[in-house]
């Protein structure tokens, strides 16, 4: 089954779903964007316009409106959706559970139903390593088994993808892909779009340039006694513009009728663990600019090693992570200084 190459993408100007925007128009898709901007800002469609010399459609809704949600379907034709939009502070999660289970499961919820109800056939769903959990075993595979979520946050991945599932199993126009991605750094390479978090960054690369642009005092680093070669946390850092072409290889999957099953499970990543501490030091020595930085306490809900094993997605999907760790950090640190 072939379908148009034309896509929304929810949640679209945050820091994901804005790269995988530029990509799905370099790879000839058409996209509309729709976003609430709780967490985001509007001069991201300049940027993307920026970089791709096209104008985006842009909708200011709220996907867990569906009263608003459905009038974009009304006024845009697009096959496929990608769902980024979501809540997605772990921290805040602990704290907040119910403002995290309405907002991420009503909002995924609303577009399968007019999906449904539309008749649009393909969605991926941004999904994340969270829900492996502290994994028995090294790399995680598609088959390891999911573990008891240790945030609300992770436990409405879990839940979104058991959503998905039985929806793909239950409505025969419903196909869809989860893509399990693990750390997410990095800026597009023009420096023109890249993570802009609001407030206090809750992910370790924004922390990490900050304190060396002297925004922050220092980076706080979660526990150095963990079993890992330097006591920190081993992670798999992929680059967003890799992460971003895998969901351009996930759609280009079902648009060209390449499914053999219809939902499936990827995981997105480079296969290659790299501590906490580590990270913080490469920066330092590929952008010759100094982290201050003290080790603390850790942090509650921190596993001490996950990182992917990618071979399903390099052979399925025909996609694999090629940007060079220096590379990310340099485009990091060349994002942030365009912000000053």
């Amino acid at each position: 089954m072939k379908t148009n190459k034309s896509v929304l993408v929810s949640g679209g100007t945050g820091f994901i779903g804005s790269h995988t925007a530029v990509e799905l128009i370099n790879a000839g898709y058409s996209v509309v964007i729709v976003d609430n901007l709780s967490n985001s800002e509007a001069t991201v469609i300049d940027g993307i316009e920026r970089i791709t010399s096209q104008k985006i459609p842009f909708e200011n809704v709220d996907t867990c409106d569906l009263k608003a949600l459905r009038g974009v379907f009304e006024r845009h034709d697009f096959d496929s959706v990608i769902h980024f939009a979501a809540f997605k502070a772990v921290g805040e999660s602990v704290s907040e559970p119910l403002k995290y289970y309405q907002n991420n499961l009503v909002s995924f919820m609303n577009i399968l139903e007019l999906m449904k109800e539309f008749g649009r056939h393909n969605v991926v769903f941004s999904s994340s390593a969270t829900v492996y959990g502290d994994a028995d075993e090294l790399p995680v595979t598609e088959q390891s088994p999911r573990k008891p979520a240790t945030s609300p946050y992770g436990n409405t991945k879990q839940m979104c993808e058991d959503i998905l599932r039985d929806c793909c199993a239950a409505y025969p126009v419903t196909h869809g892909i989860a893509l399990r991605y693990f750390n997410p750094i990095g800026a597009h390479p023009t420096a023109i779009i890249g993570e802009l978090p609001r407030g206090v960054p809750n992910n370790l690369v924004p922390f990490i340039t900050q304190t060396a642009a002297g925004i922050r005092k220092e980076l706080s680093i979660f526990g150095n006694d963990y079993d890992t070669p330097d006591g920190t946390c081993l992670r798999d850092y992929i680059d967003i513009v890799d992460l971003a072409r895998a969901h351009v290889a996930a759609l280009d999957r079902m648009t060209d009728g390449k499914m053999q099953q219809k939902y499936e499970i990827f995981n997105v990543g480079t296969g290659r663990p790299v501590s906490v501490l580590e990270l913080v030091k490469r920066f330092e020595r590929v952008n010759g600019v100094p982290v201050p930085h003290r080790f603390t306490a850790r942090r509650e809900g921190d596993v001490p090693s996950v990182y992917a094993d990618p071979t399903l997605a390099n052979e399925v999907l025909g996609w694999k992570a090629t940007r060079d760790l220096d590379d990310t950090l340099r485009a990091a640190w060349k994002w942030q200084q365009s912000l000053a």
